[in-house]
């Protein structure tokens, strides 16, 4: 059964309790189980039939000791450290919550909150430990291609590259190894930390290691890891030379989205995180109301974070139907602010004698539209205003100083959003021409919501509202976005070709214009065999099969010359039902009408052959 206990403590209780007779009620919970699990398939049902009889007989009685019931608690709880503010929030209202003690707090708790906005970070308190396995790494086999990250959703294994005094000054439990290629080589040391007490165990960094460097252990034998987690995530520094932006550099740099309370697996918060990595310090996010508004905004455990200088993303939530329009509006606002800004420095710079503001308030004009170039322009800028703080440009410009960086502007959701509920507004933003970008977590059902099909469901998908299974193609959200020519759109699948997806999320930051990415997301409604475990491989499958298709359409490469539209995808290598029959949301048609299974079935699988070639056909008309 995996982690799940319910139905062998379900067992368990009635032997004991006697509530009932125990072959009445194991017969009861057999029954319910069949009815339950029948649609995953027989081999489903006969696991927790035997799970109900184990569990009836497997039980241990342990004694409690007498002296238990006058025992009291001599250990002190440890002050938690970070901003000032975050230390509030936590102590006064996530500490008490989480001890179930949240209706005992007054209303004056929330006072610094009254306007809905809470702290960021706080899910690194948490540190709940709900994993029975985590995983174990093997220094003497990595390849170091830090993968494992990579694919992560929960951020709880990063790589690490140390100097001297930071590899002397580590926890003794701390593996390491000598940095095996790359700019690190021979200066730094390598390590691979892991933190047992936020992984959720779903193990997808072993299915991803190349190498089998990583194997799931009991949780217990790994406590000694979280001091060098902590350690690792305090004292060791990013290496700027080595945290570039391929799939292996992108893993030296901090995560701003950590520890979510998402589905083990999760494949959008995996995507998420990544997107963080390439400009979270300075990212905006809208997001539709969905998974990604669960995992990513509970109040007060925000698991969007800040780097070591406290800059992070700035993360809302908007509803369903004006998601992207509230992504606008926040691009427009941020526009209107540093517009005036950008006027003022435009008049500083005339009016100076100083050569060197004047120097750092030409370079902010001229870069002003340039992400990653406007950060440090930005910087210099306020260093030579803040030494000439009684200055009345410096004042003006330094008061909304927080402003002057081109901010990357994103809005997040999912396909129940972007393909149906909030298409026409997804639509209006991206037709403004206007440099926002929109990121599709691709579920093909709606996952936060009970699982009912949407336009993203594919043909033969078997969802609520689509129980005999959907008999229309999934829209094509892409083609629409592309018809307009100045929309920059990709399809991808990280677990298919990671480097095709930081491509995408590179080229759609750096295009001056609207963009969309659509990433393919298997989710807990899929009914995958084997589990989220198999996350990443599942999108590996889909991709080869030519279920799901990757590419890239990217309006800049017209003015160099070049081809617009990039097909990712090789040709598909078939196996295209035996995929279908690895999900239960299809196979479990195939039980309930096998006849219009068979029927869909072969009608899907026509197609996504035809999508296949009509993308040939667009690969060759771009060209």
């Amino acid at each position: 059964m995996g982690k799940r206990t319910n139905t062998i403590l379900q067992s368990a209780f009635f032997a004991l309790a006697k509530v009932l007779p125990q072959e009445d009620a194991i017969r009861y919970m057999k029954e319910k189980a069949t009815i339950s699990y029948l649609k995953k398939g027989q081999d489903i049902v006969d696991m927790n039939h035997k799970a109900i009889d184990m569990g009836a007989t497997a039980f241990v009685k342990v004694p409690v000791p007498a002296d238990w019931a006058k025992a009291e608690c001599s250990c002190k709880a440890e002050k938690p450290e970070g901003a000032a503010e975050l230390v509030e929030m936590v102590s006064d209202i996530l500490a008490p919550v989480d001890k179930m003690n949240g209706d005992s707090l007054p209303v004056s708790a929330f006072v610094n909150h009254a306007d809905g906005t809470f702290e960021q970070g706080a899910s690194a308190y948490e540190k709940r430990g709900v994993a029975v396995t985590v995983p174990t790494w093997n220094e003497k086999t990595c390849i170091q291609c830090n993968q494992c990250s990579y694919v992560c959703p929960h951020a709880t294994i990063r790589p690490y590259q140390m100097t001297e005094e930071e590899a002397k000054a580590a926890p003794k439990a701390m593996k390491t190894a000598p940095v095996k290629a790359g700019k690190g080589k021979g200066v730094y040391t390598f390590a691979i930390a892991i933190s047992p007490l936020d992984c959720m165990g779903c193990g997808v960094c072993v299915g991803t290691c190349p190498t089998k460097s990583l194997t799931m252990v009991p949780q217990e034998n790994e406590a000694a890891q979280q001091e060098v987690f902590d350690y690792a995530v305090k004292n060791i520094s990013v290496k700027p030379e080595t945290a570039d932006l391929s799939v292996k550099g992108s893993q030296f740099k901090t995560p701003l989205l950590e520890f979510s309370g998402s589905c083990a697996g999760c494949a959008e918060t995996a995507y998420a995180r990544l997107v963080t990595q390439v400009c979270g310090d300075r990212m905006y996010i809208s997001n539709a109301t969905g998974c990604s508004s669960i995992w990513g905004g509970p109040a007060a455990t925000s698991p969007y974070t800040v780097d070591k200088e406290g800059h992070g993303p700035a993360w809302a939530n908007s509803l369903f139907e004006d998601n992207a329009e509230n992504g606008f509006g926040m691009l427009v606002g941020q526009r209107a602010v540093r517009n005036s800004l950008a006027a003022k420095v435009e008049e500083l710079a005339g009016v100076t004698t100083h050569p060197e503001k004047k120097a750092a308030c030409e370079e902010y004009l001229a870069t002003m539209e340039d992400g990653e170039a406007n950060q440090t322009a930005s910087k210099k800028l306020i260093a030579e205003l803040e030494k000439d703080p009684d200055c009345e440009y410096s004042k003006a410009i330094l008061a909304e100083k927080e402003f002057l960086t081109k901010k990357s502007i994103w809005v997040f959701g999912g396909d129940g959003w972007a393909y149906d509920i909030g298409f026409g507004g997804l639509d209006h933003v991206l037709a403004s021409g206007e440099d926002i970008n929109v990121f599709v977590f691709d579920t093909e059902v709606y996952s936060n919501t009970g699982g009912q099909a949407s336009k993203a469901s594919n043909i033969g998908q078997v969802a609520q509202f689509a129980a005999a299974g959907k008999e229309m193609k999934k829209k094509s959200l892409a083609e629409i976005a592309m018809s307009y020519g100045y929309v920059y759109v990709a399809q991808v699948a990280m677990g298919a070709n990671p480097a095709q997806t930081l491509n995408a999320i590179k080229e759609a930051e750096a295009y001056h214009g609207p963009s969309l990415i659509i990433a393919y997301s298997p989710c807990e409604m899929h009914s995958i065999k084997g589990g989220m475990t198999n996350c990443q491989s599942e999108m590996k499958k889909a991709v080869a099969c030519g279920y799901w298709n990757l590419f890239r359409y990217n309006p800049a490469a017209k003015a160099e010359g070049k081809n617009p539209f990039t097909l990712d995808s090789k040709e598909p290598a078939g196996g295209y039902q035996e995929f279908l029959m690895n999900e239960a949301r299809y196979s479990s048609l195939t039980r309930s009408f096998p006849d219009r299974a068979t029927v869909l079935f072969k009608k899907s699988e026509e197609a996504a052959k035809a999508r296949y070639e009509h993308l040939m056909k667009l690969k060759a008309l771009y060209e």
